[in-house]
């Protein structure tokens, strides 16, 4: 197996893509980094089409690839991104089971690289979500801060009112 393997994770993260609400990989960038054809890659997917349900793969739809393809920025209309065909886009477990199919060491080696690459991803967004949650009970708590603080002002303020409207009390003590 190749170890010594050299994609920064940058260029895997790079290339996943977030389609129907899952995080996926396409079927070009997967075979980029196989150092594979795309066509070569869904050859071995034709063959072994059983190991590919739709929650390990699916086919982008016409409008799914043009909303993908919006994401960049292209002046040129000739260039469709080298598409001609809808891409496949590979879940976290499709991912896993291309090495499967294309029976590499170089496909081992990837796929444990992107499948790390995937993880970090989900830890990350796991994260930020535990820090969203505090940040908004620490809201809660600021609020009802504010809230008390206000009442303690206007009970402040109440006690002042009545002072001012008292009549004056008969001093107590000595008297000269």
């Amino acid at each position: 197996m190749d170890d010594n393997l050299i994609i920064p994770d940058e260029n895997i993260a790079g290339k996943i893509y977030f389609i129907r609400n899952q995080k996926v990989m396409l079927d070009r960038d997967s075979a980029n980094l196989y150092e594979v054809e795309t066509r070569v890659l869904k050859q071995a997917i034709k063959r072994n089409l059983n190991r590919f349900p739709e929650d390990f793969m699916f086919e982008l739809t016409k409008p799914e690839l043009e909303n993908w393809r919006s994401q960049f920025v292209t002046s040129n209309d000739s260039d469709k991104m080298g598409l001609r065909y809808s891409p496949m886009a590979f879940t976290e477990q499709g991912v896993a089971m291309l090495s499967s199919v294309l029976r590499s060491d170089r496909a081992i080696a990837v796929n444990i690289k992107i499948i790390r690459v995937f993880t970090k991803m989900r830890q990350l967004l796991s994260d930020n979500l535990s820090l969203k949650l505090e940040i908004e009970e620490i809201k809660k708590k600021l609020t009802n801060h504010s809230k008390n603080i206000e009442l303690v002002f206007n009970y402040l303020d109440e006690l002042i009112d009545k002072k001012e409207n008292q009549k004056p009390r008969n001093k107590i003590g000595y008297k000269k």
